[in-house]
C-alpha cells in the first residue's frame, strides 16, 4: 500500500511510520519541514513539505495514496488563552482540511486518530464506543473541546460517505515519551519525584508500539464508520507512579499534594501552575484532573482487530529501564 501519514514525526506517528515501512508499505509523510525530520529514513519513505493549511496542497500530496492516517494534532493541558486559536487549528482545522482533501483526492481508506478524551469525564466508569457525553455540560480543557469537535466533524463526513475509521487512543507511554506524565514516571523510576500531585486522575495506559499495531489493524480490518478504543490498563496516576517507582527500586514520596489546595490555588491564582511544577493554566489542569477519569475499554478492538496491548506492569518497567540505560 501507499499510505499517507500526517503527524509522522511525532511520538505516535513515528511508531506508525516505522511499522508501515517494516511491513513493506510505501509511506508518504506530510511534514512541515522535511529538513527537520528526525524519524526513520528507509527505502519506501517519501517526505512531502505540507503544513496542512491549504486543502488543495494537501490534496496534491495525497495523490495516488491508497490510504491516509491522520494523526497530526496538538496535545497539551493547561495552555494559556492566547494559545487556543493555534490548538483549535491544529486539531479541528487540520482534521477538517485533511479529511476533505482525502475525499477530493478519492483516497479509498482513511484512519483518523482521535482520543478517549472525546468521552470526557467517565465518572469512574469504564465506557465503550457507544458512550456519548453531553457537550452542554461543558469541557474539561481546550484540548478536550478541540478534539471532541474534530471527532464530530469526522463523524459528520462519515455519515456523508467518507470511507473513514476512527481510533481512540488512551494515554500513551513508551521510549521517547516527553509528556509531563512521561516525565513524572521517569522521575518516579529514578527516585527523584519530589511529590505526587493530581494522583487521583484516572487514565488508560497503552504502549506506543501496541498502539501503532492497533492503528495498522484498523487500517487493514477496521469497519468503515466504526470507532475503536485503543487503550490499556485503566489505573489512577498514583498507581502508575507506584509501578514506576517499584521498578526502579524506590517508593513513592510520602508527600502527596491534596486536591483541596490545588482547587484553592486554581481559584486564587489560575495562571500560576508553574508554582506547582505544572503548565501555566492551573485552573484548566485542575478541571481536567481532579476527580476525573478517562477510562474506556478496548473490547471491540480486541474482538474485531485482534488488539492485545501488553499490561502496564510489564510494559512500563521495561520502557523505563531501557530509557534509563540509554541516558546512563
Amino acid at each position: 500500500m501507499r499510505v499517507a501519514v500526517t503527524g509522522g514525526g511525532g511520538f505516535v506517528g513515528g511508531a506508525v511510520v516505522r511499522q508501515l515501512l517494516a511491513r513493506g508499505d510505501e509511506v508518504v509523510a506530510l511534514v512541515r519541514d522535511p529538513a527537520r525530520w528526525t524519524g526513520p529514513e528507509r527505502p519506501g519513505l517519501t517526505l512531502v513539505a505540507d503544513d496542512l493549511r491549504d486543502p488543495s496542497s494537501i490534496a496534491a500530496s495525497l495523490e495516488g495514496a491508497d490510504a491516509l492516517i491522520h494523526g497530526a494534532g496538538s496535545y497539551r493541558i493547561g495552555i494559556a488563552a492566547s494559545e487556543r486559536p493555534a490548538m483549535h487549528d491544529a486539531n479541528v482545522g487540520t482534521a477538517r482540511r485533511t479529511v476533505d482533501a482525502a475525499l477530493a483526492s478519492h483516497v479509498p481508506r482513511i484512519v483518523y486518530v482521535s482520543t478517549v478524551n472525546v468521552f470526557g469525564d467517565t465518572g469512574g466508569t469504564v465506557v465503550d464506543e457507544t458512550y456519548r457525553r453531553d457537550p452542554a455540560a461543558g469541557f474539561l480543557s481546550w484540548y478536550d473541546e478541540t478534539k471532541w469537535r474534530a471527532h464530530v466533524e469526522v463523524e459528520e463526513r462519515i455519515e456523508k460517505g467518507a470511507p473513514a475509521v476512527i481510533v481512540m487512543p488512551s494515554q500513551v507511554y513508551g521510549p521517547g515519551d516527553h509528556t509531563p506524565i512521561g516525565d513524572q514516571l521517569a522521575q518516579a523510576f529514578a527516585g527523584a519525584l519530589p511529590f505526587v500531585g493530581l494522583g487521583g486522575v484516572g487514565l488508560g495506559f497503552v504502549h506506543v508500539e501496541d498502539l501503532g499495531r492497533g492503528i495498522l489493524a484498523a487500517l487493514d480490518r477496521g469497519v468503515v464508520g466504526r470507532s475503536y478504543v485503543l487503550g490499556g490498563d485503566t489505573v489512577r496516576i498514583r498507581d502508575a507512579l507506584r509501578i514506576a517507582a517499584k521498578a526502579g527500586g524506590h517508593r513513592l514520596p510520602r508527600l502527596e499534594i491534596p486536591d483541596l489546595p490545588l482547587r484553592i490555588g486554581a481559584f486564587l491564582f489560575p495562571n500560576r501552575g508553574a508554582w506547582f511544577g505544572l503548565s501555566p493554566n492551573l485552573r484548566e489542569i485542575v478541571s481536567a484532573s481532579i476527580g476525573v477519569t478517562y477510562w474506556a475499554t478496548s473490547a471491540r478492538a480486541a474482538t474485531e482487530l485482534g488488539f492485545d496491548p501488553r499490561p502496564l506492569a510489564v510494559g512500563l518497567p521495561a520502557v523505563l529501564a531501557e530509557t534509563a540505560g540509554r541516558t546512563a
